[in-house]
């Protein structure tokens, strides 16, 4: 079941001349709904700015397109703050030298959860078994005489900072965005009368603005009511909620047909997964990944799968594995495209290290890799060469997803500690939370085994508790590496996290610059380097000449 709701909005313009208040709400397609929820918004722009009614027109429209544009992954409050941010700034651009200025109070309903997004002095409230909570504060000067004037809205500093609360839903209760044309003549008495009245969303609307406007309200009023009729039964609903209906597949044999697929063999056997290798109908070759049959009755076992898919399904591109759409699936399992070509651990173990151009092609691969998953709020937590296929058609692509982490939405068991040891961040192993800087240190500590065949830190076996000191420079075992790319790599694996690159996107840059610096220098001249030498080499050919010169003379 998705979640249901009921709203109902009214807005009315009263004794101003314009209308600056604006209302927005969004149900998107039931998929788009699941995934990033239902968005309701309200905004009143100040008056006393270049355009108020513009600013808040402008800010829902950018609200209501930018967020469902952000990666399914992020978490709402995250999202929501990147876009406002972003809108903060065009709304200091965009004045012609006047403020672009207006408050506004956001709410995205998402699954059995809510995120309020607010800044101004707009309110949202909570309704629920007759008691009203306000859930907003209010950001104007709390001095005597300027309790209207705001110390935070969009568009009046170049810092933005919007408050956040995130909690669970209760079916049957509602939340109230008001504008102050309503809540500051009415008061939370006022209103509470008008909601106890006026079950119907829609009317209660009608009623807050209207009796705001009778009470002497000179402002404009406006009100958005929407109620939680039911709840959904899990988070990722659309996925999840078929997994009581699909079983375990059988033990597959060679050579069997399987839902449309051509079994060819088993390829890989382990604790946490079976892999066989298929054929679709048109001889393509696909790795079928399921359960083995003891962890059929583990509770987490099958929404782990399943996550691991929906992972890939949001970083579908040349990095990564294409995932099948199965959209006649029957049993518990995920489908990838099986790609020709050698992991880089085969690579290591069949040619030796990396030449230093193949290395240098193969590094900013594995970065824009982990950058786009790092801006899609995933954490691989299994970098490794292992898990690096080096295709035959060229392309580098990151694979097995079942570390996979996402905020949220992943759960670790109490202790544990994923991933294999030597590539694990020293910080891991002191219990820190996965973040994106632990799989930029499995990076870096893959491109150096991957350049020198050691560790920087030496190997570390899973019985371990290490303790790490300074890394080995990587020139130690490669003398040919320019000083430059000894000391990303050092950087890179650094103990202390806040030494390591912050983004993928920093490291590649510091690649990339430091390959231009390094074709930029060319040798100096002679005259340059060895001044004295020049001057010196000239006057003895010169001393030369002039004798030579006097013996022709004399003879």
């Amino acid at each position: 079941m998705a979640l249901q709701l009921t709203f109902g909005e009214a807005t009315a313009t009263g004794p101003r001349e314009e209308n600056q208040d604006a209302l927005r709400v969004v149900t998107p397609a039931p998929a788009l709904a699941a995934s990033k929820g239902y968005l309701f918004a309200l905004a009143d722009g100040v008056s006393q700015c270049a355009d108020g009614g513009l600013a808040a027109r402008a800010t829902l429209q950018a609200l209501a397109l930018d967020y469902y544009a952000t990666p399914e992954t992020w978490a709402v409050a995250q999202s929501l703050d990147r876009l406002l941010v972003a809108h903060n700034r065009w709304l200091q651009a965009n004045g012609g030298g006047q403020p672009l200025l207006t408050t506004l109070s956001a709410l995205v309903l998402r699954g059995r959860r809510f995120t309020l997004a607010h800044v101004g002095d707009c309110r949202a409230y909570r309704w629920h078994n007759g008691e009203l909570e306000r859930l907003s504060e209010d950001h104007v000067w709390e001095q005597p005489g300027m309790q209207h004037v705001l110390k935070r809205a969009l568009g009046l500093d170049q810092h933005l900072v919007v408050d956040y609360l995130d909690g669970e839903l209760r079916q049957g209760e509602s939340f109230l965005l008001v504008s102050d044309g309503v809540w500051a003549v009415l008061g939370d008495g006022g209103i509470q009368r008008i909601l106890h009245d006026e079950p119907d969303p829609a009317a209660a609307c009608r009623a807050l603005v209207c009796a705001a406007h009778l009470a002497g309200s000179q402002d404009n009023a406006s009100a958005l009511l929407v109620r939680v009729e039911d709840l959904p039964e899990s988070a990722l609903a659309d996925t999840l909620a078929q997994l009581a209906h699909w079983p375990l597949p059988p033990r597959l044999r060679e050579g069997q047909a399987f839902e449309g697929w051509q079994v060819e063999r088993l390829l890989a056997e382990s604790r946490q997964s079976l892999v066989y290798r298929v054929r679709d109908g048109q001889a393509r070759r696909w790795l079928l990944k399921t359960l083995p049959p003891d962890r059929a009755d583990e509770p987490q076992a099958g929404p782990a799968l399943l996550l691991e898919e929906w992972f890939l399904r949001r970083v579908a591109g040349r990095h990564f594995a294409e995932v099948h759409p199965l959209p006649q699936r029957q049993h518990l399992y995920y489908l990838q495209r099986e790609y020709a070509g050698q992991t880089l651990a085969e690579h290591l173990r069949l040619s030796g290290p990396l030449p230093l151009p193949e290395w240098l092609d193969i590094a900013p691969r594995l970065l824009k890799a982990l950058g786009l998953l790092h801006r899609r709020n995933i954490l691989h937590r299994d970098i490794k060469p292992e898990n690096l296929l080096w295709g035959d058609d060229g392309e580098l692509r990151l694979l097995d997803f079942g570390l996979a982490y996402c905020p949220g939405l992943s759960q670790d068991e109490s202790g544990s500690l994923p991933g294999t040891p030597s590539y694990i961040a020293p910080e891991a192993f002191a219990g820190s939370p996965p973040s994106a800087r632990q799989d930029l240190y499995a990076a870096g500590v893959t491109l150096y085994h991957l350049l020198t065949g050691h560790y920087p830190h030496g190997e570390i076996e899973a019985f371990q508790h290490p303790r790490f000191g300074s890394p080995t420079p990587a020139s130690r075992y490669r003398p040919d590496l320019p000083s430059w790319l000894d000391e990303s790599l050092n950087r890179a694996v650094s103990v202390d996290p806040q030494q390591r690159f912050e983004t993928a996107e920093e490291w590649l840059l510091a690649l990339e610059q430091g390959e231009r610096q390094a074709l930029s220098i060319r040798p100096r001249p002679l005259l340059e380097r060895e001044p004295l030498l020049v001057w010196r080499s000239v006057a003895l050919c010169s001393l030369l000449l002039n004798l030579a010169l006097l013996v022709l003379l004399l003879n």
